[in-house]
């Protein structure tokens, strides 16, 4: 064989070899089995970042007590299959389905909840914190939550639960370097630790406040953490307030306020100049203190804030029209499971507030139009959005949270 016609062989045979493993690629690509492929940066964050669609099965690989009271439980759970976990922003939270075992009073039932992850994003591990909720003071009557005494009474080391990727709009910016204030009451300091943690990991020049609000040294969740962050980052200034000092909790040392939060004291400690503001809390709190954010002069768009449950703060963000007008022509809402007909009058701030207004149970998460648990399939009608949900509503189905009607409604609910 001559030169030319051994290389032209050879070059045959390699060109082949192309096209063969090209067609492989192709198929591994089309039919999930390729090996992961470092195609550039922004790529490669992309996919380590993407949640997963629907519910994961993770295990509770450990627990412990934020408070002296041990009424706030953490939980740090892995995910069964292995894979490594998303990223996410700090301040979002899980979403969870609990099967609550039947009892005298209550038949056995599945409930969605929503927690706030209390810990910076790593590829391994969740956490959340959930205090338990006691029936109100002021109706001891009344059953405690459900959901917090599950998971604080029935879920155990080794447990499996179900959960949605992590989701939610109140969220640390972190492409800012704006000074940020945290305030939180109770519970609420949750994804505040999520937020401080990150920043203080990934942004040491930073300048971080945080004015927490609690009963007293009791319920005081995180001591040790936050006091360990302002001992070893000075950027980082701690402002613990107690509502009701226990005998021994110590001014100064447990705590630097009695009281409340309000702006009064936040324009007292804070030096002049912009700062971003995230805020969250009980239903007393946020109703008293984000709207007086903003009579302060603090911009809507530096006002970050997450209420407990279905309660409002009173302050409205930015929406694609007017929610809770009255009207003068009342909508006839049917609710076909519920077998039910109520009219809407524009008093409510969403189809789901209206519904539980009139005693009509729907499953609800986050309230907020990021975990679809309330996601209602639309028989006839229109529906608008007071503020826009986290994803693509499918169509011929709404969310109730944040959903309120364009015309009269036919509901599956």
């Amino acid at each position: 064989m001559t030169a030319p016609l051994l290389f032209a062989a050879i070059s045959a045979a390699i060109f082949v070899e192309v096209v063969i493993g090209m067609g492989i690629a192709f198929w591994r690509l089309q039919y999930g089995e390729a090996d992961p492929l470092p195609i550039n940066s922004e790529d490669v964050a992309t996919a380590t970042t993407g949640a997963w669609a629907g519910w994961r099965e993770f295990r509770v690989e450990s627990d412990a007590f934020e408070d002296c009271g041990r009424t706030q439980r953490s939980l740090i759970f892995t995910p069964m299959d292995g894979q490594p976990l998303p990223d996410f922003a700090p301040g979002q939270y899980l979403t969870f389905s609990l099967d609550l075992a039947a009892s005298p009073t209550e038949p056995k039932r599945t409930i969605i909840r929503c927690y706030s992850l209390s810990d910076q994003p790593n590829a391994k591990t969740y956490r959340i914190t959930v205090k338990r909720m006691p029936a109100p003071s002021t109706l001891p009557d009344l059953p405690a939550g459900a959901a917090s005494s599950f998971i604080h009474d029935d879920v155990k080391v080794g447990d499996l639960l179900n959960v949605k990727a992590p989701a939610g709009q109140f969220v640390l910016d972190k492409t800012s370097d704006a000074p940020a204030v945290f305030i939180a009451g109770g519970i609420g300091v949750t994804p505040m630790i999520s937020m401080i943690s990150w920043s203080l990991a990934h942004q040491p020049k930073r300048r971080l406040y945080l004015f927490y609000g609690a009963r007293n040294s009791s319920d005081h969740a995180f001591k040790a953490l936050l006091e360990g962050f302002a001992q070893s980052h000075t950027n980082f200034t701690l402002n613990v307030l107690y509502g009701a000092p226990c005998a021994d909790d110590v001014e100064g040392q447990d705590f630097q306020h009695v009281g409340f939060v309000d702006v009064a004291l936040l324009k007292r400690v804070l030096p002049h100049g912009r700062h971003q503001f995230y805020v969250c809390g009980p239903p007393a709190m946020m109703a008293a203190l984000v709207p007086a954010l903003a009579d302060w002069g603090v911009p809507k768009t530096d006002i970050n804030f997450e209420s407990f449950g279905p309660a409002s703060s009173g302050y409205i963000r930015p929406t694609t029209g007017p929610v809770g007008a009255p009207l003068q022509k009342p909508l006839d809402v049917q609710f076909r499971r519920a077998r039910r007909t109520v009219a809407w009058t524009g008093e409510d701030a969403s189809l789901l507030d209206f519904a539980e207004r009139h005693g009509i149970f729907v499953e609800s998460g986050c309230r907020t139009g990021s975990c679809g648990t309330c996601e209602t399939r639309l028989v006839s009608g229109e529906v608008r959005y007071g503020s826009k949900p986290d994803f693509e509503v499918p169509a011929g189905a709404c969310l109730l949270c944040v959903g309120i009607p364009a015309s009269a409604l036919a509901l599956e609910a």
